[in-house]
C-alpha cells in the first residue's frame, strides 16, 4: 500500500482546506516544491498533487508548480483540479503528470472523460469519486449530487478504469480516521479495483488500520502537515 502525500495548491502555496471548504483555509508552505523534495528525500515515490484555483476556476491555474515539482523531483505525480478540457489536459501531462484525476468531469461530461481514457489508458487516467453521505459531489466539493458512489465506479469499471481516489468529503481534513467500512465495502464488491484511500486520516494507526483491506494507496495531508504523522512515520512507508 502506497502511502502517497498530498499538495494542495492555492495562490501557489501549500495549504489545506477543511471539508472542501475554502473559508476554513490553512497555509502550511510557501514553497511547494521544497515540500515535494523533502517527501522524495523521505522516500517517498508519489505525490497527490490538486489545483484548488484550477477546481474553483474550472481550468488548470497551478501549471508552473507542477512542471518545477516534475522537473526537481522524480515523483510520480498525480494531478487533479481544473482540468474540463483535453487541452488542459494535454498541458497536465506535457508538465509532467504521470496521471490524471478526473472527477467533475466524469460525472458532467462523461464523453470527454471516456474519450481521454480511450486516449491515455487506464493507467494514467484516474477516477475521482468524492462522496458526501454516500452520494458523488463535485465541483470542488461544492455540490452533492444524487448519484449513488457505488454506481458511480461500477458504470466506469464497466468501461475500464482501474484506478479510483475515493474521498469522503464529511472527513477530510477532519483528522477523526478514514471511512474505513466505506472502503471495504468497494473492495468487496471490486475486488480487482486499484483504490486509493483519501480524507480523514489523523495518525499513522488510522493507516495501519487501512492496511488490511489491500488498498492500492492512502492520501495523507493535513496530518501530516500539523505533525500528527512525521517524516520517520513516511520512511516507514517508503516504496
Amino acid at each position: 500500500m502506497y502511502l502517497i502525500p498530498a499538495i494542495d495548491l492555492v495562490d501557489g502555496k501549500c495549504v489545506r482546506l477543511t471539508q472542501g471548504d475554502y473559508q476554513r483555509m490553512t497555509v502550511y508552505h510557501h514553497n511547494p516544491v521544497e515540500v515535494a523534495k523533502k517527501f522524495q528525500d523521505a522516500g517517498i515515490s508519489r505525490l497527490h498533487l490538486v489545483d484548488l484555483d484550477g477546481a474553483k476556476a474550472k481550468k488548470v491555474i497551478n501549471l508552473k508548480v507542477l512542471e518545477a515539482i516534475a522537473r526537481q523531483t522524480a515523483l510520480h505525480i498525480d494531478f487533479g483540479g481544473g482540468v474540463q478540457s483535453t487541452e488542459d489536459l494535454r498541458r497536465v501531462f506535457d508538465a509532467g503528470a504521470a496521471q490524471v484525476t478526473g472527477g467533475s468531469i466524469a460525472v458532467k461530461n462523461p464523453e470527454l472523460f471516456m474519450n481521454w481514457l480511450q486516449t491515455y489508458g487506464s493507467e494514467r487516467i484516474i477516477l475521482g469519486a468524492d462522496a458526501r453521505n454516500g452520494s458523488i459531489a463535485v465541483s470542488g466539493w461544492q455540490e452533492t449530487t444524487d448519484l449513488p458512489l457505488t454506481d458511480f465506479i461500477a458504470s466506469y469499471i464497466a468501461k475500464g478504469i482501474r484506478y479510483v481516489i475515493c474521498t469522503d468529503v464529511t472527513r477530510d481534513g477532519t483528522l477523526q480516521g478514514a471511512a474505513r467500512d466505506v472502503y471495504a465495502s468497494l473492495l468487496q464488491q471490486f475486488p480487482s479495483l486499484q483504490l486509493i484511500a483519501s480524507g480523514g486520516i489523523g495518525t499513522i494507526a488510522d493507516v495501519e488500520a487501512l492496511q488490511p483491506l489491500n488498498l492500492y494507496g492512502v492520501i495523507i495531508g493535513k496530518a501530516f502537515y500539523e505533525g500528527r504523522i512525521t517524516w520517520q512515520d513516511l520512511k516507514r512507508y517508503a516504496c
